[in-house]
């Protein structure tokens, strides 16, 4: 394994991911970060989530921002308000020892004038959702002009949650930009398409194989019940799992409401969170679970999407998904950055068929359990 100074990261910013315990380069990072390094390039890189994504594509970019210059240098686009805090969060830390790179996120459910002011200061990187961006372009906010690099990170997210049009829009925006990179933890039809139209036909490839999509680090469980079962069984794998957390997942907003509010009625700690909930009421939810007054987060898929709470033990399929990228995605809430965890799906008959589909499109391997 190559050291981080071998792939040509500069002692500063070593100095900077030591001191967060980040002494190794991940596989996804040890193939990508040499070739951002190289010079203005096009990358799809295709990695689970959890792998170490945001330094293969933060570290190559803060070498390249120019900390003199006050324009918006890079641009990164993710599915979430949490994921782009988060993404931001950490560039910040990669940067304590180098010299001064300003990074700002923006986002939807925070005033948009708050976030106008804040962009009147000297911004070197911006990390933005796709559907608040088109607003600050519209408004004239931001200039965008000196971007030579865009990120889409966890394209496949974006996509799935409706924002093909306002990524098209953007990329025909910064078309001039020297470098498109985009991370994804799948590649589907429709991604496969935006790079074609966007990117240049030699863009580098960096693609695991498509079944190791699944993160090796999570044991995948099931148990066959019937529907009426399910409660009764999630609150004894509750209880047997004690002050473990993790997520529950549920297809439907009604779903994850009434489920909160039948285990608050045990008196298992659990709220819900979905799409419809203002951005206050999330905040307060999600800050409640990463402050460990929850045990347990009830979640429909796309109010999930982006999450990346370190420690999750496990994740619940209460209903099972539609498609294979979400039973990606649910999973990979839970062994991350290197640890263990577990994956429970409580199936019916009819869900067990998904299942096994599931399990043979992303080549996982499946255990049977007959009690939790």
């Amino acid at each position: 394994m190559a050291s981080f100074e071998e792939l040509g990261v500069n002692q500063d910013i070593i100095k900077g991911l030591n001191e967060l315990g980040i002494n190794n380069p991940t596989p996804i990072q040890e193939q990508v970060i040499p070739l951002l390094l190289s010079g203005h390039i096009d990358l799809v890189g295709q990695a689970q989530t959890g792998t170490g994504k945001t330094a293969a594509y933060g570290i190559p970019l803060l070498q390249q921002v120019n900390p003199k210059s006050k324009m918006i240098q890079g641009l990164i686009l993710c599915p979430t308000r949490e994921l782009g805090q988060q993404v931001a969060k950490q560039l910040f830390k990669f940067t304590k020892y180098t010299e001064k790179i300003f990074t700002e996120a923006v986002y939807g459910g925070e005033p948009i004038d708050r976030q106008i002011d804040r962009l009147k200061r000297p911004t070197h990187i911006l990390v933005a959702t796709p559907g608040r961006l088109i607003d600050l372009l519209k408004r004239k906010a931001l200039d965008l002009s000196a971007v030579k690099t865009i990120i889409l990170d966890e394209g496949d997210e974006m996509l799935s949650m409706g924002f093909k049009a306002e990524l098209d829009e953007i990329l025909s925006y910064v078309s001039e930009a020297k470098s498109k990179w985009l991370f994804s933890a799948t590649l589907p039809h429709d991604i496969k398409n935006m790079v074609n139209v966007h990117f240049s036909a030699d863009a580098h490839r960096i693609q695991i194989d498509g079944k190791n999509v699944v993160n090796s680090k999570i044991e995948h469980r099931f148990l066959v019940c019937e529907e009426e079962e399910k409660l009764k069984l999630l609150i004894q794998f509750l209880k047997v799992s004690k002050k473990e957390r993790g997520i529950v997942f549920c297809r439907t907003k009604s779903a994850v409401q009434k489920l909160a509010k039948q285990l608050a009625s045990k008196n298992i700690p659990a709220d819900g969170i979905h799409g419809d909930l203002k951005q206050l009421e999330r905040e307060k939810v999600l800050r409640a679970f990463k402050n460990e007054k929850l045990q347990i987060l009830v979640a429909t898929d796309l109010a999930a999407r982006g999450l990346d709470i370190p420690d999750l033990a496990y994740v619940v399929h209460y209903q099972m998904p539609d498609h294979e990228e979400y039973y990606t995605h649910r999973s990979g809430r839970t062994a991350r950055a290197g640890k263990e965890g577990y994956s429970l799906a409580l199936v019916n008959s009819k869900e067990l068929k998904s299942l096994r589909f599931f399990q043979k499109k992303l080549g996982i391997s499946l255990e049977q359990v007959r009690a939790v």
